[in-house]
């Protein structure tokens, strides 16, 4: 018995595109050659392939849309990863209420038409199109978003024969590559990778050497991205571009460097910082993206309850003493410690920082860089402060017993200090100073205040929906019925905006120890740190946890969330 033609093929004879006879030769090529039906008519030139989706959108009762003239909106775009829309042919093309359509070129492919509906989490209606009219709208309006793609071009290059020894030996040269963006692929490869980073919103870029790739990350919102790794054979110009705009010896190989690179991305003035380190495989390379606007925050913006405000608030208009704040690297330690200098940077103010490095500038505020290499430390940098008369120090950190007492002594003569300490919580900050060597005596006469902070990833505000957590969620995470019934849970679904994770930028949670007479008492008794954060939550302080789990109640953030960045305390 012989298999019924698919309707489409009468739909092209029938529109005159074909005859017969074109057709069966068609038919006959397709089952001698292996290929599709459809192929084989584009081939031997009978029909082309708008005329073949007009015929297959008739078929099956779908609209056919034209993409050459047609702009779609960038909202819309955004809800398919450039990824996913290049590996299917596919294309999101408009919202008609909670309904996505997207572009597809064969309706009969329903493994990607499930694989599409799972993606978005919504329902989805199809229309046809050619499939070089979609990734031409794909080239077109992902390029839009990001700047050339850059999947493309790593494509490009993966699959390109390009002799990149020639590029090597310019750039060993020290040719000036920066404003000439026809001298190279690398050249351009750089630059997307860095445009991509900053419109992903990422934090820092990561180019790491294995033995047989080069892996590309992007750490954004505090977690790292993975993007498509590009071929071992441009690891040497790629490095060696980097160190280029980043000013470095690109002969040295076997040391650790530190660089700068400073560029403009429309009205954006960003700084990377750049960090080379000598690997088994080649040289690993961290950029950490520096963008001032992340700095213009007030106080009001960094998530503090009202009442952790009001009394930090308070606590920095002290006319001296010490203020720490701790936590990990990656905290917004910086964040916040700039968003207080904000705060108090007047003209009746003398400011000055020790930094290390210097990494915003801040108008108004004199900063000095410490250099190591000079005997220009943080203990010599505070001596020479103090002969400045200034209001205000801040101190990158404290992170030995000179450091430490240099600025208690400042704190101790009429001077305001910030700094930071690297420890897990606000109590722990206490016997850290201690066991550095200051006398108990000094740390509780001088520190007048510590905060605690981890950062949160928060919901994403255009697919976050109410949520009902289970009963062992509420009982893991000590949730109360009570408090339950009157808060407002939500969870990110995932779409395009959030990369599909559900969240969407950061928030702090913080712990404000105030140096109580109670906690002053406990620390020249030079009590445990549990014993300190017992009494200190007993004389009101906040908790990491505790503000993590309000922020979870008002629908700010998720449990999963807190409990990935803060602990319960028993």
């Amino acid at each position: 018995m012989v298999a019924k033609r698919p309707n489409y093929l009468g739909i092209l004879v029938k529109n005159g595109v074909a005859s017969r006879d074109q057709i069966k030769e068609a038919v006959e090529m397709a089952n001698q050659t292996d290929v599709k039906i459809p192929d084989a008519l584009i081939r031997m030139g009978y029909a082309t392939s708008e005329d073949i989706a007009k015929a297959l959108a008739e078929e099956h009762g779908k609209e056919y849309v034209n993409l050459t003239d047609v702009m779609i909106r960038p909202s819309v775009v955004e809800l398919i990863a450039e990824s996913m829309a290049r590996e299917n042919s596919i294309m999101p093309y408009e919202e008609d209420g909670d309904i996505l359509r997207i572009v597809i070129s064969d309706p009969n492919d329903f493994a990607t038409i499930q694989k599409i509906q799972f993606y978005v989490n919504r329902p989805i209606e199809i229309v046809l199109a050619a499939k070089e009219a979609i990734n031409e709208a794909i080239n077109r309006h992902y390029s839009q978003i990001i700047g050339q793609s850059t999947d493309s071009m790593m494509q490009e290059m993966t699959d390109t024969a390009i002799d990149f020894t020639s590029i090597e030996t310019d750039v060993a040269g020290g040719a000036s590559t920066a404003n000439d963006e026809s001298e190279g692929p690398i050249v351009r490869l750089v630059s997307q990778i860095i445009n991509e980073a900053v419109n992903l919103r990422a934090s820092d870029i990561h180019v790491e050497p294995f033995e047989d790739r080069v892996r590309i990350r992007y750490r954004i919102d505090g977690m790292l991205v993975e993007r498509d790794a590009i071929p071992k054979r441009m690891q040497s110009p790629l490095i060696s571009r980097i160190k280029i705009l980043s000013r470095l010896d690109i002969a040295e190989r076997r040391r650790t460097q530190d660089g700068r690179i400073k560029l403009s991305l429309g009205d954006k003035e960003l700084d990377l910082r750049v960090s080379v380190v000598p690997t088994s495989h080649g040289q690993s390379i961290v950029m950490r993206i520096l963008d001032k606007d992340n700095i213009r925050v007030n106080l009001t913006h960094l998530g503090f309850s009202e009442r952790d405000y009001q009394r930090f608030h308070q606590l920095i208009r002290r006319p001296n003493g010490i203020i720490l704040v701790t936590g990990p690297t990656g905290s917004g330690k910086t964040t916040s410690l700039y968003a207080a200098l904000n705060e108090l940077n007047t003209p009746t103010r003398k400011i000055i920082t020790a930094e290390d490095p210097v990494e915003y500038y801040l108008p108004g505020i004199n900063q000095c860089e410490i250099r190591h290499s000079i005997g220009l430390d943080f203990a010599r940098v505070i001596r020479a402060m103090l002969r400045q008369a200034p209001n205000i120090i801040l101190v990158g950190e404290m992170r030995d017993l000179e450091t430490a007492q240099m600025g208690i002594q400042a704190s101790l003569t009429g001077h305001l200090v910030f700094s930071t300490l690297h420890t897990n919580d606000a109590p722990g900050a206490i016997t850290r100073l201690v066991d550095m060597g200051v006398p108990p005596y000094l740390v509780s006469s001088s520190v007048i205040g510590i905060m605690g902070q981890r950062l949160v990833r928060v919901n994403c505000p255009k697919c976050k929906k109410p949520y009902t957590p289970s009963d062992s969620e509420l009982a893991e995470a000590h949730i109360s019925s009570e408090q339950a019934t009157k808060a407002n849970f939500m969870k990110g679904k995932g779409c395009g905006s959030c990369n599909n994770k559900g969240y969407r930028g950061r928030m702090a949670i913080f712990e404000l120890m105030m140096m109580t007479s109670k906690i002053r008492e406990m620390t020249f008794q030079q009590a445990s740190t549990v014993e300190i954060r017992r009494a200190a939550c007993k004389e009101g302080m906040t908790t990491l946890y505790e503000d993590g789990i309000k922020k979870v109640l008002k629908g700010i953030t998720t449990v999963e969330e807190v409990m990935r960045v803060a602990r319960l305390e028993e």
